[in-house]
C-alpha cells in the first residue's frame, strides 16, 4: 500500500459516493487506490497471504478458517459473532474456495458460521486440497 493509505482512502471515498456505498457494505473497494502495482499483483496471486504462516507456527492462526477481520468489521457478524469468534481465524477458508471477494460480506458471514457449525479435520482437508486450485484460478483475487 501507498503511504498514507488511511488518507488516501477516506479522501477516494469522499469524492466518490459509490466507492463509499461499496466499501461499506463490503469493506473491500473493487478500484482500491491505496494499493501499489506491485501490491496488486501479491493480492492478485495470494503471495501476500505467505507470511501470515508465521502466525500459525506461533499459534496465532490455524491453516484453515474464517479469515480475520478487522474491529470496524465486527459488526457485520451480528448473531454470528460469538461462533466466529469461538475458532482462530484461519489463512483459507469456506470463504476463499467459494468466491472470495466475489462473494458478497453478508455471505461471507454466512460461510464464516457454516464453516464452524460443522467444524471437522474432514472439512479442512477438502479445503485445503480446494485451496491451491482457487489461488491459482485466482477466481474472486482483487
Amino acid at each position: 500500500m501507498i503511504l498514507g493509505a488511511d488518507r488516501c482512502l477516506n479522501e477516494y471515498l469522499f469524492y466518490h459516493p459509490e466507492a463509499k456505498q461499496e466499501w461499506e457494505r463490503e469493506q473491500k473497494l473493487n478500484f482500491d487506490p491505496r494499493i501499489t502495482p506491485i501490491g496488486r499483483f501479491l493480492r492478485c496471486t495470494s503471495l501476500d497471504e505467505l507470511p501470515q504462516l508465521v502466525n500459525v507456527v506461533l499459534g496465532d492462526m490455524s491453516l484453515v478458517g474464517p479469515r480475520p477481520v478487522t474491529d470496524s468489521e465486527l459488526h457485520h457478524y451480528g448473531s454470528a459473532l460469538a461462533d466466529y469468534m469461538s475458532v482462530r481465524p484461519g489463512i483459507t477458508g469456506l470463504w476463499q474456495i467459494s468466491g472470495r471477494n466475489d462473494v458478497s460480506y453478508d455471505r461471507r458471514v454466512a460461510l464464516d458460521q457454516s464453516y464452524v457449525e460443522t467444524l471437522s479435520i474432514w472439512r479442512d482437508l477438502i479445503i485445503l486440497f480446494k485451496t491451491p486450485s482457487v489461488v491459482l484460478s485466482k477466481r474472486g483475487a482483487r
